[in-house]
């Protein structure tokens, strides 16, 4: 058996997800599946600035490494200062006044969020992963019910 055999023979490969329809160039500016700014999609920091750890954060989170996933923005509150700073669902927070968020469990996520006054985040907007923790939610409901 081969090294590259010997890895990989235990691996589970994940379910094979077709590629977005193409699109073609001349109709990608009006095309609903088509996102051409790229700049959405790059790193950006987001600093927030709160008086007191008791005021609210202006956002949800979901996620977390006990679920297979990044810590996501679930729910952005109207009129909050992380509204107005752009924070927006589907951000992916990568880290937070620099501890890495990218394998993090979520209360621990909570946790270092609710105890700053000064909150540095590294933030990339990834709908496709935030959608993938709806769909885990979906999958393990499912079994869920199934086995009963």
């Amino acid at each position: 058996m081969s090294f590259i055999e010997n890895i990989t023979k235990d691996m589970v490969l994940p379910p094979y997800e077709p590629p977005p329809p193409y699109v073609p160039p001349g109709q990608r500016l009006d095309h609903p599946d088509y996102i051409g700014n790229v700049k959405n999609f790059l790193p950006r920091c987001v600093t927030m600035v709160r008086n007191q750890t008791s005021e609210a954060l202006g956002f949800n989170i979901r996620g977390g490494k006990e679920h297979f996933c990044g810590i996501y923005v679930s729910k952005v509150m109207p009129n909050s200062e992380a509204n107005n700073l752009g924070v927006k669902e589907a951000d992916q927070i990568l880290s937070v006044n620099n501890l890495d968020f990218k394998d993090i469990e979520h209360s621990e996520a909570v946790k270092i969020l609710k105890m700053n006054t000064v909150i540095e985040m590294e933030l990339l907007y990834f709908p496709y992963g935030y959608n993938k923790t709806y769909e885990k939610n979906r999958l393990m409901s499912a079994n869920s019910q199934s086995s009963r």
